[in-house]
């Protein structure tokens, strides 16, 4: 179309996954175990549930554009204030105005190869130039990520701690030693979309005096509201506040917003939720052991395991669970791809993925 821009008309015409939906529609049939898309299958909690009932008679209104009440529950749950906090629907979201703050036509981003494509594909639709480091031993390497940096000169650094799609994490200390390192003109992104699966140690300290970090966090993932679309960035004042000039202020939904609300007052279901994914995990570890693939200790709700050939034999894996009704994904680019990702499921969903697994490896 003539009247699109030229960053558009270069771009592909891509989505960074394939739904589960769209699996079904290409089977022509229902999915039995959908542990591909690290959902909470746990699901929120009862009170979340209640409260979304009893208000869903009001959804005829609009959101607050200001998220006030949600702002400040999170600002008291986590000891800063609400000018160093923008809610917006999902991390994905907030990646897209971060970076519509920051990016123009040949800004360089640093990232590492295959870490989040969402993440890439906002760079790309708004015209940055992607630069990357490979992982190291399955992690994301802060050190190659400064170096990297410096020597592109990138406007934005994105680090995930814990990683998704390799589940790794980086303990405290680390993360906090990447966070002094970062050039005053760089501006770092920490993606802990799973932080509240992995051990308190692998969080630095909340520091909202830095303007060049931000720190990405969601309901989608241990609260179970992914269908919701709620997430937050922690950051200085200044910089949040620059969010409001580019944000979509009724983009989250009144429901949404309740519903973040009842989960972050109900912390023993986050803890009940958690344990859960403990035993998940620990399952489908043992799966993969029985079944001669090597699963990678994660600190997340899914597990990548490695499948000791390359990425078309992975490919072969998950192609063949589908045919059984079981939908699970995979890193896209080698060496990750050599490793299939399995959400943590319920029993249900881990007795099928025990018998499909058993029956189709050899």
């Amino acid at each position: 179309m003539s009247s699109f821009t030229p960053l558009i008309t270069s771009l592909p015409s891509s989505v960074p996954f394939v739904g589960p939906e769209a699996l079904e529609r290409r089977i022509a049939s229902d999915i039995k175990a959908r542990i591909g898309a690290n959902e909470n299958v746990f699901g929120p909690a009862p009170s979340v549930i209640a409260a979304m009932q009893a208000h869903a008679h009001g959804v005829w209104k609009y959101g607050d554009p200001e998220n006030h009440d949600l702002k400040h529950a999170l600002a008291t749950h986590l000891g800063v204030a609400p000018e160093n906090i923008c809610v917006g629907e999902g991390i994905d979201g907030l990646f897209g105005y971060a970076l519509r703050l920051l990016v123009k036509q040949g800004v360089s981003v640093a990232t590492s190869l295959g870490a989040y494509p969402t993440f890439n594909f906002h760079v790309a639709g708004f015209g940055g130039k992607l630069v990357t480091t490979p992982y190291v031993d399955d992690r994301e390497d802060p050190t190659s990520l400064i170096n990297l940096a410096k020597r592109k000169k990138a406007k934005v650094i994105y680090f995930a701690n814990p990683d998704n799609p390799m589940g790794t994490v980086w303990p405290a200390g680390d993360v906090q030693r990447l966070i002094d390192a970062t050039p005053e003109d760089t501006i770092l992104m920490v993606d802990e979309a799973y932080t509240e699966f992995a051990d308190a140690s692998t969080r630095p300290a909340l520091d909202v005096r830095r303007k060049n970090l931000l720190r990405f966090r969601t309901f989608s993932k241990a609260y179970g509201l992914a269908g919701a679309r709620v997430g937050y960035v922690i950051g200085h004042a200044d910089v949040i506040k620059a969010f409001d000039k580019i944000r979509n202020h009724f983009g989250v939904a009144r429901l949404s917003q309740l519903a973040a609300l009842a989960a972050l007052k109900d912390q023993a279901w986050l803890q009940h939720v958690i344990g859960e994914v403990k035993a998940a995990r620990e399952r489908i570890y043992a799966i993969a052991k029985a079944n001669g693939i090597k699963p990678i200790p994660s600190s997340t709700n899914f597990v990548a395991v490695d499948c000791g050939q390359d990425g078309a034999y992975a490919r072969s894996i998950v192609d063949r669970l589908l045919q059984h009704q079981i939908f699970i994904r995979m890193p896209g680019v080698a060496p990750l791809n050599r490793c299939i990702r399995i959400s943590c499921g319920t029993n249900e969903d881990l007795d099928l993925l025990e018998k499909a697994l058993t029956s189709i490896l050899p």
